[in-house]
């Protein structure tokens, strides 16, 4: 099946300036054209896009996804490789994780203080914090 730019950018949540940009750079290949010259994307290019939202949603350059991309069309000899480079990202992202989680405990903490504050305020409106 075949899905209009205006389809992909309704559904996918992504602008067709990036859809643009992203076949400028040579990250998303192989756009069909119809009889009107606009592009029209099949189900492997909307399934490319999704993934390319996820790695730079999650962090990855696109330098790093131009050479994804590149070993990608090089075929199976470069599946070690490939497979390489998302346990790597995956790290990256789980550090990330690791870290905002942390973060939201010490922000918990202290809206917890917050609270503990004003219920001191209302026992004793003259309770200096």
């Amino acid at each position: 099946m075949l899905y209009s730019m205006k389809h992909v950018v309704e559904n996918l949540d992504i602008s067709a300036k990036t859809l643009r940009f992203y076949e400028d750079q040579g990250i998303l290949t192989d756009i069909s054209r119809d009889e009107r010259g606009r592009r029209v994307y099949s189900d492997q290019n909307l399934e490319w896009i999704s993934f390319i939202r996820c790695l730079k949603e999650t962090g990855m350059p696109l330098s790093k996804i131009k050479e994804y991309k590149g070993l990608y069309e090089k075929g199976g000899t470069t599946f070690s490789i490939r497979k390489s480079i998302l346990m790597e990202h995956k790290v990256e992202v789980q550090n990330k994780i690791d870290e905002a989680i942390k973060n939201m405990e010490e922000i918990s903490y202290k809206i917890a203080m917050y609270e503990l504050q004003e219920e001191e305020v209302k026992k004793n409106p003259n309770y200096n914090f």
